[in-house]
């Protein structure tokens, strides 16, 4: 496949991937469509720190911009300019890509730790924090005492199924800009087989 055709693929893949990314983290901020518990400051640390909007969103976006650029307008370019564009390209995915592990394992540790949440603490009665983090003798994704949580209403598999697909998307993106650093690559070594 031509460096240029690639390019045209895998740019719009990582516009879509990075958009979903922040739109994941930015609905882990708002439990079950409240702000309320935003404003309280009763939100996941993990989810807090927003990895799915810099890391697979901004930094996929900036990448993916070029990349899509570079794929639709190279054709016409000179060799120069092309090598040029292709190693920006390059650069700007490994950028992506550093973007896109940073959410991947923030978002691992987020699933991991479980949801902050009000509980009843059978020592200390109810309070916020993250009982699934405190029991460690036994995985919450297979035990399944998410009841334990009263509040925000089903706050576990909100934070589950978003981190979950925070996961999965910066695996994919991870793949894709991983594919494009060797694209940009060839295209600086070789140029663009657009024509040829």
């Amino acid at each position: 496949m031509c460096v240029g055709k690639c390019s045209r693929i895998v740019g719009p893949c990582l516009l879509a991937l990075g958009t979903l990314s922040m739109a994941a983290n930015i609905l882990l901020l708002f439990p079950g469509g409240a702000s309320k518990y935003l404003a309280e400051g009763h939100i996941s640390k993990h989810a807090k720190l927003m990895p799915g909007v810099w890391g697979g969103g901004i930094t996929v976006l900036l990448a993916a911009a070029h990349i899509t650029a570079v794929g639709w307008r190279c054709a016409g370019c000179s060799d120069c300019g092309t090598r040029c564009n292709a190693f920006i390209s390059a650069v700007l995915s490994k950028l992506a890509l550093l973007g896109a592990a940073a959410c991947f394992v923030l978002s691992g540790v987020g699933l991991t730790n479980g949801p902050l949440c009000f509980y009843n603490a059978s020592e200390h009665g109810t309070l916020w924090g993250y009982p699934f983090l405190d029991a460690r003798t036994e995985n919450y994704m297979h035990n399944r005492t998410w009841s334990i949580c009263l509040e925000p209403a089903g706050i576990v598999a909100w934070n589950a199924v978003l981190f979950s697909l925070l996961l999965l998307i910066s695996a994919a993106e991870m793949v894709l800009a991983s594919l494009q650093i060797l694209n940009g690559c060839l295209g600086c070594l070789c140029g663009f087989c657009e024509g040829k």
